[in-house]
């Protein structure tokens, strides 16, 4: 009789325990060999920026940003009536500050871009982007609290106080007596404002004394000033100074007011759905060296030709 001795037996049993491991192993090796000859989808190699080692790395880019790079263009909504220095047409090219502007944000995000000018209000400017038919809006566009229902908004690229263009005559018979200040806080008089743009909001919130009337443009607001049909016009202070530039003898019949406590802040439209792009925007933003304000805005307007 063949004898089996303990330190046989633990011989044996680690060999039946390694034929069944190692011939899994092999399957598990073929399989694997099998299905990266039959894969044909590459990884994404991103290049590391310390070594510039070709790493594959799968980077998800977010919906917002995969459209508008899948397009292959930045589509910016701008209204259609020229607004220097800000946008207006020059020898057939559109130029000016947005302009500058949207082609900066344009070209950190690689792309074309394309400007829509159906928009022939401030607000439709607003709706092209709510509606998704714009991927930005840049329009000398001023945050509201309706507007931001709708929109989101990238952080101000320029700040401006708001202001009054008083006819002299008209005004003095409202305040008679009082003083100027007194008379402005508590305007009861005729205020002119572009229809379907942020002042008509604004007149309605701070002065809510006041006849609000509203006309298709802003010439038509300056018109209404001049013959007496309404006591003043209600806009931002850049509005009021070119009005001044331009005809410097408007003074003998018009006087402004610069609302100091009131600001129009003048930001970017982006839609609701898009907030990689609004973080993108606002990045840009605040990399920009030259940072715009008044005094940048009023020379812009003297350069333009």
């Amino acid at each position: 009789m063949t004898q089996v001795t303990h330190s046989t037996f633990k011989a044996a049993r680690r060999s039946w325990g390694v034929i069944p491991l190692l011939a899994l192993l092999m399957f598990f090796a073929k399989t694997t060999l099998a299905l990266a000859a039959t894969n044909n989808t590459k990884p994404v190699v991103i290049n590391d920026a310390t070594s510039g080692a070709g790493t594959p790395v799968s980077t998800p880019v977010p919906a917002d940003i995969a459209r508008i790079r899948q397009r292959g263009e930045l589509i910016v909504s701008m209204l259609s009536t020229d607004t220097p220095p800000f946008f207006f047409e020059k020898e057939g090219r559109l130029v000016g500050l947005e302009v500058d502007l949207a082609r900066a944000i344009a070209r950190e995000l690689k792309v074309d871009i394309r400007f829509n000018r159906e928009a022939n209000s401030f607000n439709e400017v607003i709706d092209m982007v709510a509606q998704r038919r714009a991927d930005l809006g840049i329009s000398k566009l001023s945050r509201t609290l309706p507007r931001a229902q709708i929109v989101y908004f990238s952080q101000p690229y320029l700040t401006l106080n708001h202001a009054l263009v008083l006819n002299r005559v008209a005004f003095a018979r409202l305040a008679s007596n009082e003083k100027l200040e007194d008379t402005v806080r508590q305007f009861k008089g005729t205020l002119g404002v572009i229809a379907k743009s942020s002042f008509t909001e604004f007149a309605k919130k701070h002065f809510p004394m006041a006849k609000v009337i509203e006309y298709p443009n802003w010439n038509a607001v300056l018109d209404a000033v001049n013959n007496g049909e309404v006591t003043g016009a209600y806009r931002d202070e850049f509005e009021i100074k070119r009005l001044l530039k331009n005809n410097p003898t408007a003074v003998l019949t018009l006087r402004t007011v610069t609302l100091k406590d009131l600001e129009d802040t003048l930001s970017i439209a982006i839609g609701v759905t898009d907030p990689t792009l609004l973080a993108f925007v606002n990045q840009v933003l605040s990399q920009q060296p030259d940072k715009l304000d008044i005094h940048k805005v009023l020379n812009a307007l003297k350069e333009k030709p």
